[in-house]
C-alpha cells in the first residue's frame, strides 16, 4: 500500500510528464477542478476541464516562443501531508533543447484525493515569465 506523500509525487510525475509532452489530456488526468493557481500575487482559476484544455495550444507556441524544450524536476519534498490532503514543494528547470536552464523557479502543489482518486487541485509558483498565467481566469470573490 503506498502512502498519501507517494500517491501525490507519482499523480505530479504523471502530469509533469504529460506538460512535457503537452498532452492536456494528461495533465488534466491528475488535476481537480476548480483549479487555482496563486501567480505573484494572483489568483487564476480553471473551473472545468475544458477551461484548462481550451488554451494549451496557444501556450505551447508561447513556450517554445520563449526557447522552452523540456521542464525538469529538480526535487519533490512532502511537507505536509494527511489521509486527504498533500503539499509538495517542487523545483522545476524550464530548459532549452541543448539542457541549459532559462527559468528556475520553486512552487507549491496542493494534491487532494477526492472519490478515491489523487489530483492536483492547487499551485502557487514564484515562475516569471510571459505563460506563468496564461489561459486562467481570475475568479471573482464577494
Amino acid at each position: 500500500m503506498t502512502s498519501p506523500d507517494e500517491e501525490a509525487v507519482e499523480a505530479f510525475t504523471r502530469w509533469a510528464e504529460g506538460f512535457n509532452a503537452r498532452d492536456s489530456d494528461r495533465m488534466v488526468a491528475e488535476m481537480h477542478f476548480p483549479h487555482m493557481r496563486l501567480s505573484g500575487s494572483e489568483f487564476q482559476t480553471w473551473q472545468t476541464e475544458q477551461d484548462f484544455r481550451g488554451p494549451q495550444d496557444a501556450m505551447t507556441e508561447q513556450l517554445r516562443a520563449e526557447g522552452w524544450h523540456t521542464t525538469v524536476t529538480k526535487s519533490i519534498t512532502p511537507v505536509q501531508t494527511g489521509p486527504d490532503k498533500v503539499h509538495l514543494v517542487i523545483r522545476q528547470s524550464r530548459q532549452h533543447e541543448d539542457g541549459t536552464e532559462y527559468n528556475g523557479f520553486d512552487t507549491l502543489w496542493i494534491f487532494t484525493k477526492i472519490d478515491g482518486k489523487w489530483g492536483v487541485q492547487f499551485r502557487s509558483s514564484f515562475l516569471a515569465n510571459a505563460v506563468q498565467g496564461f489561459g486562467a481566469s481570475k475568479p471573482r470573490f464577494s
